[in-house]
């Protein structure tokens, strides 16, 4: 007697399709997420738990946005395909950033010094760059139809 067929894959072969990402790719982007998450929390954690009244505005929306990022980047440790936009975001602001920013400055000649620290550390986009699964990007975000706008027909 045979086994009926089932429609599960084999994760050895299908290891590239739209769906799934190889294992070595899911470490990598989970050790991607786990080194901005810590990163971020040495770094701007201890501002915001020993912060007084005297923030200026920016400053605390930096922080704070700086800290709930690196919760989200905690998260993609656990799910790092599901958290793919956060690095997308990441990249994004960061690339524009550099960009219309500090390029300008620095070809102008005219980058201080907390320009240039900034644009140091926006330059650290180059680890989002290397992890993110670029072919599978493509298929989910470019090639693969968008979700629908109209209510399915009864």
């Amino acid at each position: 007697m045979s086994l009926p067929a089932t429609s599960k894959s084999n994760p050895k072969t299908d290891s590239t399709t739209p769906e799934q990402l190889s294992l070595l790719r899911l470490y990598l982007l989970r050790a991607g997420y786990l080194l901005m998450a810590l990163g971020l929390a040495l770094t701007r954690w201890p501002l915001l738990i020993g912060h007084d009244a005297s923030w200026a505005l920016m400053d605390g929306v930096v922080v704070c946005m700086l800290v709930a990022q690196s919760l989200l980047f905690f998260l993609g440790v656990r799910y790092p395909v599901k958290m793919i936009p956060i690095l997308l975001f990441e990249m994004t602001w960061k690339l524009i950033w550099l960009s219309t920013v500090a390029m300008p400055l620095w070809l102008a000649g005219e980058l201080d010094d907390a320009t240039t620290r900034v644009a140091i550390s926006c330059s650290l986009v180059v680890i989002v760059l290397v992890i993110l699964p670029w072919p599978y990007l493509v298929r989910q975000y470019v090639i693969k139809r968008g979700d629908r706008w109209l209510p399915t027909a009864r």
